[in-house]
């Protein structure tokens, strides 16, 4: 199961040697809808070797303006707790698992 990340955890689930990639969502969002099922099942797939998390862009404000997120679903990926990689809108999961795949 994908992490749930929020304002309060958001710089504690960088701090790991592992990828992270960080979904930013909401409810209401059709595309964060479509793709929530495939971020799921990279959280199951990449357990052990990536932190996968949710980010709720309507229940947490500081991470999402932090990071400059304007459009959603917006997908962050980080290495060694720095922003390295982004992807705006819903991709396909072979796009979002070959950018997980680069950086472990």
């Amino acid at each position: 199961m994908a992490k749930v990340i929020t304002d309060a955890n958001f710089t504690e689930t960088l701090n790991t040697q592992m990828p992270v990639l960080v979904d930013f969502w909401a409810t209401w969002c059709g595309p964060c809808r479509a793709i929530g099922p495939v971020i799921e099942e990279l959280a199951a797939e990449y357990e052990g070797k990536a932190v996968i998390g949710k980010c709720n862009v309507d229940e947490n404000e500081d991470a999402p303006m932090k990071y400059g997120i304007r459009s959603i679903p917006t997908l962050l990926f980080f290495k060694n707790g720095e922003l390295v990689d982004r992807l705006v809108g819903a991709a396909p999961k072979a796009e979002i698992a070959a950018k997980l795949d680069s950086l472990i």
